[in-house]
């Protein structure tokens, strides 16, 4: 009764005029920057982060989380109707979707597609609301080692498992760490790493690594790098289902989002996992030997169902980590923590305590967010897909001009722009050679707090490291970082192994 009443002010919060306002922009921004190619919700939100400076907190997070499950709706657009994933979450719905389209079921694919986002995102929703609030009673038990820990695996799990190898995803979480190390020490008052230059004193702004990462170095990667490419559109057919696509439809959004949902809660890396493991598992359960023809051939509406059911649950559930915990498990969720930390609040168990108001107003959102996503989408699928008709150069031009006076807005200073341009020269660098950005983010922002546990830690053990060993929790913990780190480079040797031994 106590989530209940919580969730019904959440909702008196949530359905104020300028909250549904912000909830409506963001899901209708959200919708169309997953149309659009190339532009993700981690560059959208990155972008407009300047704004915390002016709005106020509840109604910035509604719209923020707006943009962040709104992209995963839009995402499948292109998708389907150019075989263009606008997300890397939508690439497996490309796999059927596109063929869909090709054979003349582009409505069936679009409409399987929004309906399976909104029963999986309304349906994590209720995970959302029920179990955060349990983790967050069972965070505030722990204590600086565990937190360390936790830290510690946010860190392996997100560098082991996004990107081309661990070790890129390790030198860009070192990057990370480095960055923000920049500034002030916490405890001594000490300048480090600011050689001599004041406006390095109080540290590198998030905002301005989250948009230099992320939307400038995107414009700058594509300018350099991205050829023309002819793009063919297929025919956009009347968005319905028929009997038969619902009775497919079904099972298929249920299987998503059981499998979607539990990813979003372990720092496990994004969306594309469960998605491929979604796709997987409905080729493989296809009993009807007509569905199952239809897989790489016409297209089967299981494969755009399942996968896009996943991706949504994984995307809401995803909030659990972040709210009760304060990690980040994907690029926007790592943008959406910087968000919170400009406003002074730090997400994690104490939160749902000391800012219930907005926790509550924000999970409040996300059922509203997921109905007006749904209105959007089925009925408007037409005016969406006539944003792809906006020309690539002046689209990229417009991200520009606006990060960079989002960015100088904040301090008025000429140095930022400096700064900003050189972060995403770097970011231009990373992603030429497979370096994943997300944990240079996640390694900035927990990287100081890490550093905060890991002292507190060894005052608690009086200098001893014994003392994350000496508790059950940090020990499983670390443990647990082990695994990741060991476990699927014995897979790998474990393999060659046996393929060396069959060839003999």
């Amino acid at each position: 009764m106590d989530i209940f009443d919580a969730l019904l002010h959440g909702f008196a919060q949530a359905v104020s005029f300028s909250n549904l306002l912000w909830c409506l922009v963001g899901c209708a921004l959200g919708t169309a920057v997953g149309v659009l190619p190339g532009i993700g919700p981690a560059v959208a939100v990155a972008m407009l982060l300047p704004i915390t400076g002016k709005v106020e907190v509840t109604a910035s997070m509604i719209f923020f989380s707006g943009i962040y499950y709104g992209a995963m709706y839009g995402g499948s657009t292109t998708s389907i109707l150019l075989n263009t994933p606008g997300e890397t979450s939508s690439m497996v719905t490309a796999l059927e979707g596109n063929k869909m389209a090709k054979s003349g079921r582009a409505g069936a694919a679009l409409a399987t597609a929004a309906i399976g986002s909104f029963v999986a995102g309304t349906i994590a929703t209720v995970v959302v609301t029920l179990f955060a609030p349990g983790v967050a009673e069972f965070a505030v038990r722990l204590g600086p080692p565990e937190y360390f820990m936790l830290m510690l695996l946010a860190f392996t799990t997100v560098s082991a498992v996004l990107g081309q190898s661990t070790l890129r995803g390790m030198a860009a979480l070192f990057i990370g760490l480095a960055v923000g190390c920049v500034g002030m020490d916490q405890i001594s008052g000490q300048g480090r790493y600011v050689g001599n230059i004041p406006e390095l004193l109080d540290g590198i702004e998030i905002v301005l690594v989250a948009v230099g990462l992320f939307a400038v170095a995107e414009v700058l990667y594509a300018a350099l790098y991205e050829g023309r490419q002819a793009e063919t559109q297929n025919a956009l057919s009347r968005v319905h289902m028929t009997a038969r696509d619902w009775r497919r439809s079904i099972p298929a959004w249920l299987r998503g989002t059981v499998i979607g949902a539990p990813f979003g809660c372990i720092p496990a890396g994004g969306t594309e996992i469960p998605t491929f493991l979604s796709y997987a598992a409905e080729k493989k359960l296809a009993r009807d030997p007509q569905a199952r023809a239809e897989f790489g051939t016409s297209g089967a509406i299981e494969g755009v169902a399942g996968p896009e059911a996943a991706n949504n649950a994984t995307v809401t559930t995803a909030l659990i980590p972040l709210l009760t915990l304060g990690i980040p498990t994907s690029n926007t969720t790592a943008i959406l923590l910087g968000a919170f930390q400009n406003y002074g609040i730090q997400p994690g168990p104490q939160l749902f305590t000391t800012a219930a108001a907005l926790v509550w107003a924000l999970i409040a959102s996300l059922y509203i967010g997921n109905l007006m996503l749904l209105v959007l989408n089925l009925p408007m699928v037409g005016l969406w897909v006539r944003l792809l008709r906006v020309p690539k150069p002046q689209l990229y031009a417009g991200i520009l001009i606006f990060s960079t006076v989002g960015a100088y807005g904040m301090r008025q200073s000429a140095f930022d722009l400096f700064l900003l341009y050189g972060i995403a020269l770097v970011g231009v660098a990373m992603r030429r050679f497979g370096f994943p950005t997300a944990p240079v983010l996640v390694g900035m922002i927990l990287g100081p707090l890490a550093e905060a546990q890991l002292r507190n830690a060894l005052s608690i053990g009086e200098g001893s490291p014994m003392v994350f060993l000496q508790r059950p929790m940090s020990l499983a913990l670390l443990v647990v970082v082990l695994a990741v780190l060991l476990l699927p480079r014995a897979a790998r040797w474990w393999g060659r192994r046996r393929a060396a031994a069959a060839a003999v």
